[in-house]
């Protein structure tokens, strides 16, 4: 399906759009783990993730993401062999500081309490931040009215990822959130795979799935606290 907001960026925001850049050093992180801390550090109930990918090296750059708000402000998180870079983009009359003041702090606090954590639960959190972007991306392709099937198997990976992370499945709540991601795999099963996911049923699924990333999203930061 047609990505508009993508397509949109692409051609328009990125060069001609007014922004705000940081630039953040991975130290004592790896390329991938600051990625992903600056993906959940710039993440909210009311960002989308409209774009991602992935480097296939945790130690080199090639990662990028780019979120949309509600605010219609574009954030681009894009990870450089030496740095990594956000920048937010803003329409003229809603600019506004907090990339470089309230981010920029956050994503430094918890780049060095994540280096301190023990590795398995350093990993952990890490773990959950996938799971946080992968309901990220499923919520993507039903904004998207993507067709069924993928909508399946994007819940589907949100679910199994979700079931390895110990922090994630001893959580209070939990097992409501299992339940729930289980309950729409199988509703989504019955349907027609290759149409697209029937306009009825968006609003209940984005529900459920913006109060999962809420739960999630206060999950991790509790981590990131401690």
């Amino acid at each position: 399906m047609e990505n508009r907001l993508l397509n949109q960026f692409d051609s328009t925001i990125s060069t001609q759009w007014p922004s705000q850049e940081i630039v953040v050093s991975y130290e004592p992180l790896n390329n991938k783990e600051l990625f992903e801390l600056a993906y959940h550090t710039c993440n909210s109930v009311n960002m989308r993730n409209i774009y991602i990918k992935l480097s296939l090296d945790e130690n080199k750059g090639g990662s990028r993401a780019i979120l949309y708000s509600n605010t219609k402000k574009f954030v681009h998180i894009e990870s450089l062999d030496d740095n990594l870079i956000i920048t937010k983009f803003f329409p003229e009359d809603n600019k506004d500081d907090k990339l470089a003041t309230e981010i920029k702090a956050n994503l430094e606090t918890r780049k060095l309490v994540l280096s301190t954590k023990e590795k398995d639960l350093k990993n952990q959190i890490l773990k959950s931040i996938l799971v946080e972007r992968k309901l990220d991306e499923c919520a993507n392709l039903v904004m998207l009215k993507d067709i069924s099937r993928k909508i399946y198997f994007a819940i589907g990976d949100a679910r199994e990822s979700a079931a390895v992370v110990p922090i994630f499945m001893q959580a209070e709540g939990a097992s409501l959130v299992q339940l729930a991601l289980n309950k729409w795999m199988s509703m989504t099963q019955n349907l027609d795979q290759e149409k697209p996911f029937p306009e009825n049923l968006v609003p209940g699924l984005l529900k459920n799935l913006m109060q999962i990333k809420k739960w999630l999203l206060n999950l991790i930061s509790t981590h990131l606290e401690k």
